[in-house]
């Protein structure tokens, strides 16, 4: 959430933010003019209660009771008036913040301008993709001609969009999990959170998915929960309305969740495969920082992604996402993809993100800079470190061999007990 201080003093830069991101624009006027009534109405509110007040005093010191009776009865009108003027200032105060959850976060200036992903810009490529002497395969060919991946059955269970993996491909889930888990914590010094995967509504105001990505989010009416479809929603929510301590800054988090999304924003793209389902796992990175530390905890997190990628000797690529294309939290972001020689496409395998204060803000996260000093709010980073299937599919597409087996990644091995090639059940 932006602090409405930036509306109100510069609205025309928040209008330039919000086209730059194709967002309309019209929304910072509406909320301005439902502000504007609210002060005014607070204007009134603060002068009728001032002369209650005030009349309140002189009633006391009235001797004639006709007279004392005539104010009280006009000061009777006047509680009237007050009473009416709150509920009208309640009114204005929340149209105004219904719409101000509904601004994006502001891109920083260093953020590419751009309509959409075509304007994002690859700023950094590590290997180079492998020549193979046959034709590889796609993972939805290769995996069930394994016997690992069953889309049949994944149906049959629950439908569109789910699978199910076997033996050693399960075993290749698990194992990555642990690994990057082990990585993150051993070497990163992030601490591992275990996570409930449902959360209050309130969560999802905080980390920024409510109000924009309702349909796209499972939700159980009865009890008001909601799947989270990535752990940034709980672990922004674990320090909501806290004041951390300066010296505990940077926290550093990671956690394994599994994550529900509905997929209704990509309905019809990626149908076949396992690229986009509804279910999948995902190991998350997270930082809360000062704010002047964030932007080097960007640059952190994003070195301990591509650790992963270039343990796992995959090609992989950096992109700086464009205005365009950045997520409604987010003030910048840089995308990891692997590449997939089977399906010929870079699969994004983790995003990372400053939010600078907007979910803090709206979760009421501050820590205190010194002892005495004014709070203020924390910035907030998030990265997966990293979403599968989608490291699955490029392991399974990048080690294919002539044969039909899969070489397992040597940094693995340990973590699948010792297999080096997956053949099949």
């Amino acid at each position: 959430m932006l602090d409405i201080t930036i509306l109100r003093e510069q609205p025309e830069r928040v209008k330039a933010a919000l086209a730059s991101r194709n967002e309309p624009v019209d929304v910072v006027d509406q909320l301005l003019a439902a502000d504007s009534t609210w002060r005014q109405v607070l204007t009134r509110l603060e002068e009728l209660r001032a002369e209650r007040n005030r009349v309140s005093k002189e009633i006391a010191r009235i001797k004639d009771g006709a007279a004392r009776q005539e104010r009280i009865a006009a000061m009777r009108a006047v509680g009237e008036q007050i009473a009416a003027l709150e509920e009208e200032a309640r009114q204005a105060e929340a149209a105004r913040d219904e719409l101000l959850l509904t601004i994006p976060n502001i891109p920083h200036p260093s953020v590419p301008r751009g309509p959409d992903e075509s304007a994002n810009v690859v700023v950094r490529e590590i290997g180079r993709p492998r020549k193979f002497d046959f034709e590889p395969l796609a993972h939805w060919e290769l995996g069930p001609e394994l016997g690992i991946l069953d889309f049949e059955r994944g149906v049959k269970l629950s439908g569109s969009r789910f699978y199910v993996l076997w033996g050693a491909g399960a075993r290749l889930e698990r194992a990555l999990i642990e690994w990057m888990l082990s990585v993150h914590t051993r070497e990163h010094g992030y601490t591992e959170v275990y996570l409930p995967t449902v959360v209050k509504e309130q969560c999802m105001w905080g980390a920024g998915q409510l109000p924009k990505f309702r349909d796209n989010i499972y939700h159980d009416v009865e009890d008001d929960l909601w799947l989270v479809g990535t752990a940034e929603i709980p672990l922004t929510n674990l320090h909501r309305d806290e004041i951390l301590d300066a010296d505990e800054l940077p926290l550093r988090y990671v956690a394994h969740t599994l994550c529900f999304r509905r997929e209704k924003m990509s309905a019809g793209r990626d149908v076949r495969g396992i690229k986009r389902g509804h279910q999948f796992d995902k190991v998350e990175m997270y930082q809360f920082t000062a704010p002047e530390a964030s932007y080097d905890a960007l640059e952190e997190m994003l070195e301990h992604a591509l650790t992963i990628c270039r343990r796992l000797e995959i090609p992989c690529r950096v992109k700086a996402l464009c205005t365009g294309d950045l997520g409604f939290a987010a003030a910048r972001t840089y995308d990891v993809e692997m590449w997939a020689p089977g399906c010929g496409e870079w699969l994004e395998v983790s995003s990372i993100s400053n939010c600078e204060e907007f979910q803090s803000r709206r979760s009421n996260i501050r820590y205190r800079p010194a002892a005495g000093a004014r709070p203020r709010f924390v910035h907030t980073l998030n990265g997966s470190g990293l979403a599968l299937p989608r490291v699955v599919i490029a392991i399974l597409e990048n080690y294919q061999q002539a044969d039909g087996t899969v070489v397992v990644p040597e940094v693995l091995r340990p973590w699948m007990g010792g297999l080096e090639r997956i053949a099949g059940r």
